[in-house]
């Protein structure tokens, strides 16, 4: 142990230098003291220990899967001492949602490591993003979400290559154990379109669905087949994608099977409404914003939009000179999403077109790679028939109407929504039936009424043409 007469003289030289130090100090300008003083500040301050990785909730113009991961993870982290909290529920949930608010903390432990998690919400001023001068503006989103993940440095290799991993899985584990399926809808706020979603509640299954058994069979065995073949599209070098073209009058339940399909695989479903889309540059950043295994849902392509075509003519200006047409939702960038290179964004992917008339759509929509499995929704068959008095009535014996009803189905063209309709009426199946068989025989007195008038017409303009 050093004596006391040491400790006084090594103090007493450090008091004569800092003098020392201060007068020489004196004799340099103002602004020289600061910088020394500023370097020999930094010289003696410590060297930070933490290293921080910052996880934004977007990525460029797709969502951050990260983010969303870390999201739903940290969520069953919460404990008491968690001051503000965010929760909702909708309806038909079975528990509540919580997410974090401002500013909250929560430190998890992974193979001895501490780790400390952080939520920020920023408020930023919101910019016109001008896409084209003659149309609305796009603006950016009015709020930075983020995580800031902070940690001790010597273990960045460590987070970065197991534990980050780790989260995402972990994430997967309780999504699928609580996996809702999601609607989305496109919206428009403050002159940009979004996807907005609300919990997807339909209740068809393929169970219930009255359509032919076979076809029904063969669309379950496609999905199944989609669903294990991820190594094979890899092999071969296409996108983990397939779509299908649903045709058939209104009322055979295209939408239906759609529904069936989603709850079937559980996929979330996006509304694609065309008629909402100006531009391929905002169907592009749509699509960007759709999840994988999802089923993307373009309803009544016959009748919702017409798409200019990709070889159409030059637009003329006032004085007659060609220019190039303006920028706008077209055929090719439609096509381009089907197969192009727009089509590798995201994997697990279902693409469904509905259309009341399959001969209006243009072929290049129809061909394999695009529409992949086309299913024509006919009118009512027997099976069909027997599906929905199971589903509507409970009846999976005889009745002794069925003969005469499955009769009339045969011989007539209705839709199933027609006679679910009619099986709607009542609960008591011997009064519903009844109730089926006079609406059926209406039918084909109205059929063979309307027959007559169309031959007498027919005979009338014969007779006018000799």
């Amino acid at each position: 142990m050093p004596s006391s007469s040491s400790i006084f003289a090594v103090y007493a030289s450090l008091s004569a230098f800092v003098m020392m130090l201060q007068t020489m100090l004196q004799l340099f300008p103002s602004q020289a003291q600061k910088y020394i003083w500023s370097f020999i500040q930094s010289y003696f301050r410590t060297i930070p220990s933490n290293a921080a990785i910052i996880i934004e909730e977007r990525d460029g113009m797709s969502s951050n899967e990260v983010y969303n991961a870390a999201e739903i993870y940290l969520s069953s982290k919460i404990r008491e001492n968690i001051d503000r909290l965010k929760i909702s529920k909708c309806h038909k949930d079975n528990g509540f949602t919580v997410k974090f608010a401002q500013r909250e903390k929560v430190v998890d432990i992974f193979e001895g490591i501490e780790l400390e998690w952080k939520f920020v919400l920023e408020e930023r001023k919101k910019s016109p993003n001008v896409i084209d001068g003659d149309t609305n503006h796009h603006l950016y989103m009015s709020e930075k979400k983020y995580f800031e993940l902070s940690f001790h440095k010597k273990h960045k290799d460590k987070v970065l290559d197991l534990y980050v991993p780790f989260v995402l899985e972990k994430a997967n584990s309780i999504r699928a154990g609580k996996r809702i399926v999601k609607l989305h809808t496109l919206s428009c706020h403050l002159s940009s379109i979004t996807w907005d979603s609300i919990n997807f509640q339909h209740p068809s299954t393929f169970d219930t669905l009255a359509m032919d058994t076979k076809i029904k069979k063969d669309v379950i065995a496609d999905l199944e087949k989609f669903l294990q073949r991820k190594e094979f599209y890899k092999k071969v070098g296409k996108a983990w994608k397939r779509g299908y073209l649903l045709y058939g009058l209104p009322g055979t339940g295209k939408s239906s099977l759609i529904a069936a399909m989603a709850n079937y695989l559980k996929f979330d479903v996006y509304d694609l409404e065309l008629t909402n889309i100006r531009h391929d540059s905002d169907f592009r950043k749509l699509l960007l914003r759709t999840s994988n295994r999802s089923i993307l849902v373009i309803e009544d392509m016959d009748c919702s939009v017409e798409l200019p075509d990709r070889n159409g003519p030059m637009c003329v200006d006032g004085l007659g000179r060609a220019r190039p047409r303006d920028t706008q939702f077209s055929l090719s960038g439609l096509l381009n999403f089907m197969d192009g290179l727009w089509s590798s964004c995201g994997d697990e992917r279902i693409v469904v077109v509905t259309t009341n008339n399959k001969d209006k759509l243009d072929p290049a929509l129809l061909r394999p790679g695009r529409m992949d499995m086309h299913i024509h929704m006919s009118y009512l068959t027997k099976d069909g028939f027997k599906q929905l008095v199971s589903t509507y009535l409970g009846n999976q014996g005889y009745h002794e109407h069925f003969e005469e009803i499955e009769g009339s189905i045969e011989s007539m063209k209705i839709t199933p929504a027609e006679v679910a309709e009619e099986l709607m009426k009542s609960d008591d199946i011997d009064t519903s039936l009844e109730g089926l068989v006079k609406f059926l025989q209406c039918r084909r007195d109205k059929e063979t009424e309307e027959n007559e008038v169309h031959n007498v017409k027919r005979l009338a303009s014969d007779d006018t043409n000799i």
